[in-house]
């Protein structure tokens, strides 16, 4: 099997609203991100990943596309976006962008036409349904709360819509509607694009008979999740979408999937899969508890190293799962990743360790690199994000005060990551010269990418050690194409494992632990890589053939005969 362009390389996503502003309006934009892609190429990204840039209402920050065609203005014109696509590709990088296709804006020509004539060929585009007993087709809560069903105004239909009433269902089962997301797709890849991060793609299988289930909540509705879980057959749409799309392009992919079926993996990544990678969020989803968000758990180390392990165990040889710490839908990784004696810049660089060099494709978000916080927020106001509103509304529904609606927010929001980037120290923290849009994390002054760069013990700086690593020459296979298998896989504090390629081995190994710990080896070893900045212990107690490591610190050690 030939190696897959794209098997050996690091992804950097920018959530553009946030990244850099360049005009001074207080919202990033196009230029800003064209400014900062030396910075980028310096710690070591081969392709940025763009959230939503199309044209949007941005009643969910872009995730409502009125035009698939469009740049919207905020952030700047084609023409910018045209640059970027010549000036990455002179630095020898790539552009994704993200595919909404399960939903689009309320605003876009389709969905107008469709309103113009509930029973025309655009209806068809979306899900038009009769009420039921007065009410709507069926008893789904929407992602973001309340029914999944919105009126059609002046007809007893309604529409159907699994996240906000301003983004309609698009209908994968119409022929006609398939035609046009595949032409748009072609046509931006025509256009140069790298690949796609592809959106919420589970939810493009549906039950058509949209059966009511059993109330899970104490608004009479059912999660439209259960809906979508008991729904067949989303393999032959998006088999179509990569042979039509992805397959004759080359371009790289990586679906949004969560919680698939038995035997299901296998179908979606590997040398025949459906996306070149998916994101492995197991980890994640052990943050929610037993009611979900409104029960978060607090970090269990166990059970975090066990589903990490069981993803890298779960993966086919011949694919690759994406690692990913944080994203624009998560709270930040610093804060949610590490025990608390660990929220710290040596925690941030210990983490950062651990998931890099993971078999698969790794995934940094805007910040990481610089171990970026969690923001407080004083009140619900100061939220922008339409699901931390459902979330604060619900948990008040649920008989929580106003402060302690507030802390789950704190704890859960979106918004956490979608505070603007630290550049600097001074004011707008070199992210606009006006007013951000949103307000900015209050460490900005001391944790900020030019504080940084100049600090060799800087959380940036180690990224950028850990980056090169990865991808040098010496021990890129190893990390690219090399074996996973984990190590002292129940010891209380340590998470370590083994990266081997042919007849090389090197093990990776972080104390996650408040107290130091010692291991023997089974094989001598020599350092490549430490994250405290103190390697002296370690190599005394390596010279010895153990392994010594503090809190929160992290060694990558080259094993000098291969074992496992």
């Amino acid at each position: 099997m030939s190696k897959p362009w794209w098997q050996d390389k690091l992804v950097y996503q920018i959530y553009p609203k946030s990244f850099c502003d360049a005009n001074g309006d207080g919202v990033g934009d196009l230029a800003g991100v064209l400014s900062k892609l030396d910075y980028l190429k310096q710690l070591g990204v081969d392709l940025v990943w763009l959230s939503p840039i199309y044209r949007s209402p941005f009643v969910d920050q872009g995730y409502d596309v009125a035009d698939y065609y469009a740049i919207d203005p905020a952030f700047g014109s084609m023409e910018q976006f045209d640059q970027l696509l010549a000036e990455t590709r002179r630095r020898g990088m790539g552009v994704v962008m993200d595919l909404v296709v399960n939903h689009c804006s309320d605003q876009h020509v389709w969905f107008q036409k469709a309103l113009a004539d509930p029973t025309g060929p655009y209806a068809d585009y979306f899900y038009f349904r009769p009420g039921k007993e007065g009410g709507p087709p069926s008893n789904y809560r929407a992602y973001f709360g309340g029914s999944a069903w919105e009126p059609v105004p002046g007809t007893d239909l309604y529409y159907l819509h699994s996240f906000a009433k301003q983004q309609p269902d698009l209908n994968w089962y119409n022929p006609a509607l398939r035609e046009e997301i595949f032409r748009m797709v072609n046509w931006w890849l025509d256009k140069g694009l790298a690949g796609f991060r592809v959106d919420a793609i589970i939810n493009i299988q549906k039950q058509l008979d949209f059966p009511d289930y059993p109330a899970d909540g104490p608004d009479g509705l059912a999660s439209i999740w259960r809906m979508v879980q008991d729904a067949e057959g989303i393999e032959a749409f998006l088999g179509e979408l990569r042979d039509r799309c992805f397959a004759p392009h080359d371009a790289f992919t990586v679906g949004e999937v969560f919680n698939l079926k038995d035997g299901q993996l296998r179908q979606f990544v590997g040398e025949h899969g459906l996306f070149s990678t998916i994101f492995d969020f197991a980890p994640h989803m052990l943050a929610s508890g037993p009611n979900g968000w409104q029960t978060p758990e607090e970090f269990k180390f166990a059970a975090w190293r066990g589903a990490v392990f069981a993803g890298q165990a779960a993966c086919p040889a011949d694919g690759l799962l994406g690692t990913i710490i944080e994203n624009h839908d998560e709270p930040r990784g610093s804060c949610r990743f590490l025990p608390a004696h660990a929220q710290n810049d040596a925690g941030a660089k210990m983490l950062g360790t651990a998931s890099l060099l993971l078999r698969g494709i790794p995934f940094l978000y805007q910040g990481q690199e610089l171990g970026m916080r969690n923001c407080p927020m004083d009140s619900i106001e100061e939220y922008d994000d339409l699901e931390t509103h459902a979330r604060y509304d619900a948990a008040l529904l649920e008989g929580k005060t106003p402060a302690e609606a507030l802390a789950l927010c704190q704890a859960t929001s979106r918004d956490n990551a979608r505070t603007p980037m630290q550049w600097n120290g001074g004011p707008g923290a070199g992210f606009t010269t006006g007013r951000p849009w949103m307000r900015l994390n209050p460490d900005y002054p001391t944790r900020n990418a030019a504080a940084q760069q100049t600090d060799e013990n800087s959380v940036l700086r180690y990224y950028q050690r850990l980056i090169a690593l990865r991808k040098s020459g010496e021990w890129g296979e190893v990390f690219s194409e090399g074996s996973f298998a984990p190590v002292w896989d129940t010891h209380p504090s340590l998470f370590a494992y083994r990266r081997a390629f042919a007849g090389r081995a090197v093990l990776v190994a972080a104390n996650f632990g408040a107290q130091p710990v010692e291991q023997p080896l089974e094989t001598p070893a020599r350092l490549l890589l430490e994250s405290t900045g103190s390697p002296a212990p370690l190599a005394a107690a390596l010279a010895k053939g153990q392994l010594a490591l503090a809190p929160c610190q992290a060694a990558v050690l080259a094993e000098e005969t291969l074992q496992g």
